[in-house]
């Protein structure tokens, strides 16, 4: 019996043309019954020629399924526009939400109506003069439209659930005035949207533009509004993992929707989105759309700091008995209250909260009034408490010495899985990314090699990709486990680093160290504090670090919040002294925690 490589070879025999890739004359079929080069892969159109035992002999067998004739028809693909596509992708990522608990209440009422507001101000839609209207029609609503007769012009245009518009949790009364969007003709550049080239054009001075990241915007606020338990940084780990679409999200647009040229400028991204930049435009869009006050934040919300640092205190395998301390630290600077947690978009003094930093800054700043943190002191503590452990019987006391290497060696083996992963990713499409027309032959051809090289990689390789995706989780580190349990630190008790004074529990540390001792100022700096790990102790580093994995934002971003923590907390001591010593090394200054701890 021959071998498959001398049937290619006999196959291909009355083919001798060189290769334009590397000029050799070495061909093999694949599968399909295309030509491609041994030597670099490379496919080619050419196909094989098999005698039939019809009257017409030699036609070539082309490897084109019935299917795929039939959708030759559709090449030309439907006129859509931009909005409609965001609109798509919105939409997957509220389904992917809703099938990890959220309520459908958040695509159905809450995301809905802010996309309609959305639409309204950039006068997509719901307006008398589109702005993709290039003969600027006016489309006039009469008295006579019944309510019944919009809502199936919504459901028609927008593809949007009749109960969405029926009622709107953001004001007293709906949307009207819904106008349909014209077809524009004439395109300029290659596209596969109608205003696909006009879209990046537009630079009016109060338009808030859609982009890839103001999706992830409109999910927060919609999350904040119902105050689901999924914070900012938790919807942007659950998107870097996959389980909501945003990475080449548009490939799942409906195979009438062609993706091409201007439009990949505007869906397709080359780099995850930042906490900065998503919290930000969601600010931007609560106030671009004049959404009312949110909801109150009480006490017993989930995104209250209280909540959030029980949650952050577990995650870092730290004593349960620190909380209290953390809810006294949130009690005295005031970031507890309602009127500074609820969010209110019309209201100038209404706060930027970032509630899942702030908890887990005020437990950095609790860490530093318990172990100081300056490289030296948590040290010397550590020993005294191994030498109480060691006659103990009891409850452990709580070592850091030993939580610092246990945590540590989780944290080193969880970064190293995240670096490979991010290694491993593909940026790239499985859709080919076509700019110009030009260039679709040699980018189906090169796309067709990757495949075969990808696949000739799996099996030589063994690699096994997985089925499906794991669900995700709350927690990134689980401490409770029966292998870990030993290492769990949580039921540790405080007692070894606490002294009784006059009938009230304080710090034996007796000092505490500023970060910075005067904020920038935000609006002309862009922030309040800055940070270099260089002019920082480690033990800082390393818990900065710690937090701001769990978070998945930059050790900056968290070290901002403590230094503005750290000033409402010492503003007293910070106004009484006029002249602050300078300090070559660290830009910190030692004050006395003792004010800061009477309550305690």
């Amino acid at each position: 019996m021959r071998s498959g490589r001398a049937m290619d070879a006999e196959e291909t025999r009355d083919y001798n043309e060189p290769c334009v890739q590397c000029s050799d004359v070495n061909w093999g079929l694949t599968e399909e019954g295309k030509f491609y080069c041994r030597s670099c892969h490379n496919v080619i159109e050419r196909t094989k020629e098999v005698v039939t035992g019809e009257a017409i002999t030699n036609a070539r067998a082309q490897s084109i399924s019935r299917g795929l004739k039939k959708k030759r028809k559709l090449d030309k693909g439907w006129e859509w526009y931009i909005c409609e596509g965001f609109q798509y992708i919105l939409w997957k990522q509220a389904e992917a939400l809703q099938s990890l608990g959220v309520p459908s209440k958040l695509k159905d009422e809450v995301l809905c109506n802010i996309w309609k507001r959305y639409l309204q101000k950039s006068k997509e839609v719901y307006c008398d003069r589109p702005v993709n209207d290039d003969n600027h029609v006016v489309h006039e609503t009469s008295d006579s439209d019944t309510d019944g007769g919009r809502d199936q012009d919504i459901t028609r245009l927008l593809g949007l659930p009749c109960s969405a518009s029926d009622t709107d949790p953001m004001s007293d009364s709906s949307i009207g005035g819904v106008s349909s969007l014209s077809k524009s003709s004439g395109k300029s550049t290659w596209s596969g949207s109608v205003d696909g080239s006009s879209y990046l054009l537009r630079t009016k001075k109060d338009e808030l533009r859609m982009s890839m990241p103001m999706t992830l915007a409109f999910c927060y606020l919609a999350l904040l509004w119902l105050r689901e338990s999924i914070t900012l940084s938790d919807l942007l780990r659950l998107v870097m993992d996959g389980h909501i679409p945003y990475l080449n999200a548009y490939k799942d647009f409906p195979e009438e929707m062609k993706v091409c040229g201007e439009d990949l400028k505007i869906f397709h991204v080359e780099s995850w989105p930042s906490y900065a930049d998503v919290h930000g435009k969601a600010h931007a869009l609560a106030i671009h759309v004049e959404l009312p006050c949110f909801p109150d934040i009480a006490e017993g919300s989930f995104l209250h700091p209280n909540i959030l640092c029980m949650k952050y205190l577990m995650e870092a395998n730290l004593p349960d008995d620190m909380h209290s301390w953390t809810c006294r630290v949130v009690k005295k600077i005031g970031v507890g209250e309602t009127d500074f947690l609820t969010l209110h978009p019309g209201k100038k003094s209404s706060q930027k909260v970032k509630y899942d930093v702030l908890a887990v800054a005020v437990i950095v700043v609790v860490l530093k009034l318990f172990f100081m943190l300056d490289d030296e002191y948590e040290w010397f503590l550590s020993n005294y408490v191994e030498e109480r452990n060691k006659s103990n019987k009891g409850c452990p006391l709580f070592d850091i010495k030993k939580w610092y290497m246990v945590v540590k060696s989780a944290l080193d083996v969880e970064q190293k899985k995240l670096n490979e992963e991010r290694i491993r990713r593909l940026w790239r499409c499985e859709k080919p990314l076509l700019f110009t027309a030009r260039d679709k032959s040699n980018v189906l051809k090169k796309r067709q090699m990757v495949v075969d090289l990808q696949r000739q990689f799996r099996t030589l390789s063994g690699l096994v990709e997985p089925t499906e995706k794991p669900k995700p989780s709350s927690f990134q580190f689980s401490w409770t486990d029966e292998r870990t349990k030993s290492s769990c630190f949580h039921d540790h008790s405080l007692d070894g680093i606490l002294q009784e004074k006059g009938n009230v529990l304080t710090t034996l540390n007796r000092k505490y160290w500023l970060c910075t001792t005067k904020l920038c100022r935000e609006k002309v700096c862009g922030h309040l504090a800055h940070y270099e790990e260089s002019k920082f102790p480690c033990s800082y580093q390393f818990v900065l670090n710690l937090f701001s994995f769990l978070l998945r934002v930059q050790p900056s971003v968290v070290h901002e919040e403590v230094c503005a923590i750290e000033h409402k907390l010492f503003y007293s001591k910070l106004h009484k002294k006029s002249k602050i010593p300078k300090t070559k090394k660290r830009p910190r200054t030692v004050l006395s925690n003792e004010e800061s701890t009477q309550g305690h």
